[in-house]
């Protein structure tokens, strides 16, 4: 069975811990691999490159730091198949899926290799008598990414290219369900021409995060998971001194008002729902039908639910893969049980889906409850299968508040054709990204990704100009030349004259 190392300083790295974990395929339910598990010795020597990489990649010109991105993004583009064909095997989503994921995290490397216009400061000449200011943005140093299972190539995009494109030097610690990209990665920066040391990979559990958060040389941290993990990095970074920015959990809603294209919003639905077997932090988990508008909603979400296709990810057309574990797999079915016991309307079972010739398969069938209440645990709680709750509201005033009270603020959809309802909407709702008839307002690489409230934690969002804020130090430098006879010791506060 295949090994999966880590990367430090350029090279593979067999690991001083003798720690490992099976990697399955979620379509099989078998190990397709095992990936070692670092110690903290093992954090210790990709810390110690990254390092020692740090003074020459940080005095390196940004239009250089450009150009090995450059390159590293077309090898990207030739490489997609490989990349997708990897998480369909590690994850389970279907092929076309990942292709998606990884197109959305080349973007991220488009954007970086853009960073001499992005690293620009501002100069103001003469703000007093012989005296001219101007401000540079500078790296930190030695950062560090921890990374989910649901995107193993596009979240880690989210980082590393930005953090590099700004001088620092880079360690990520990958998912350990599903680590082959992080390899793939690694292969292609170095085909690229980066030098060694600058980008490290630490495969690894628990003891590998740890090490990092605790570690004195690593100045930064970044963080994408469910919020009791992200609280967790956020509260032990920040005591370590480390700058965090820590992206958790998520229940998103989708408003349905009477006035929706009900065709629209029915497509938005199944494919946020239902996409990645629900398993994305921008999933739409909850449909909020406004009005009269549920009737109508529920019959047609219940056809087009029992109707997915389901299968192993590289069957042409599936619709939708396995979750990624057997015990994610429990977890859901659990908490559908759990729904029903609670008095929720159980319109489309997926408890006990089996995929013809992959019996052991993690697969879970679409699920449907209606009537679902905000006290229910199917409601409270981030399910992160493929799930979809409908709550029935009076109106768009009630629909905002029950969004508002959650506590969670990552997306949120509505779907109406009244312009005034979704200005307001879009105005009022507590909630970081904002989708008007878009279910999934996922934002582009030049702006930046971020919810509010228990959604993330630390002051900066992902990528796009939050990411270049988060990876770089402001410096504000105030310079004059002696060119007259010292007017003496000033005792007051300096003033502009």
């Amino acid at each position: 069975m295949e090994t999966i190392h880590h990367f430090i300083n350029g090279s593979a790295h067999g690991g001083t811990g003798g720690r490992h974990a099976d990697v399955y395929n979620p379509a099989l339910g078998e190990p397709c691999a095992r990936v070692l598990l670092a110690s903290g010795d093992d954090v210790d020597a990709a810390v110690a490159a990254a390092s020692a990489a740090f003074p020459a990649w940080a005095a390196t010109p940004p239009l250089a730091r450009a150009r090995v991105l450059f390159t590293y993004l077309q090898l990207c583009q030739r490489h997609v198949d490989e990349f997708a064909a990897m998480v369909v095997r590690e994850h389970g989503k279907t092929f076309a899926d990942a292709k998606g994921e990884v197109a959305r995290g080349i973007e991220v490397v488009e954007f970086a290799v853009g960073i001499p216009q992005l690293l620009k400061g501002e100069f103001t000449d003469q703000i007093a008598r012989g005296i001219d200011a101007w401000s540079m943005r500078q790296p930190l140093g030695v950062v560090a990414g921890i990374t989910p299972f649901n995107f193993p190539v596009m979240v880690p995009m989210w980082m590393f290219p930005v953090a590099i494109a700004c001088g620092n030097t880079f360690v990520l610690k990958p998912s350990e369900r599903d680590p082959s990209a992080s390899l793939l990665h690694a292969k292609l920066l170095k085909e690229a021409g980066l030098p060694d040391g600058v980008f490290n990979v630490v495969q690894g559990d628990k003891t590998a995060v740890d090490a990092l958060l605790d570690h004195p040389d690593i100045q930064a941290v970044s963080f994408v998971g469910s919020t009791p993990i992200a609280e967790y990095i956020y509260a032990r970074g920040s005591a370590a001194g480390k700058r965090v920015q820590a992206l958790g959990g998520a229940k998103n809603h989708m408003v349905v008002m009477p006035d929706a294209d009900m065709d629209m919003a029915v497509d938005a639905l199944i494919g946020a729902a239902y996409g990645s077997a629900g398993e994305r932090c921008m999933a739409i988990s909850v449909a909020v039908a406004v009005g009269d508008a549920g009737d109508a909603l529920v019959a047609r979400l219940a056809e087009r639910t029992r109707a997915l296709k389901i299968a192993d990810g590289m069957t042409d057309g599936a619709e939708m893969g396995p979750v990624v574990t057997q015990a994610a797999k429990q977890r859901i079915e659990k908490l559908i049980g759990e729904g029903v016991e609670q008095g929720a309307t159980l319109v489309v079972d997926g408890r006990g889906f089996k995929v013809p010739g992959r019996d052991n398969g993690f697969f879970v069938g679409g699920t449907l409850f209606d009537h679902v209440q905000p006290s229910m645990s199917i409601y409270r709680e981030e399910i992160f299968g493929p799930v979809l709750c409908v709550v029935r509201q009076p109106d768009v005033g009630s629909a905002l508040e029950l969004i508002n009270r959650n506590e969670y603020g990552n997306g949120v959809a509505v779907f109406t054709r009244d312009g005034g309802v979704a200005r307001e909407f879009v105005r009022q709702v507590q909630v970081g990204m904002v989708g008007v008839n878009v279910p999934l307002p996922v934002p582009m690489a030049f702006s930046s990704f971020g919810g509010w409230k228990k959604s993330l934690f630390g002051d900066h969002h992902a990528y796009g100009p939050e990411g270049v804020r988060f990876y770089t130090r402001h410096k504000a430098v105030m310079q004059r030349w002696p060119n007259t006879a010292s007017s003496g010791a000033e005792f007051a506060f300096p003033q502009m004259k």
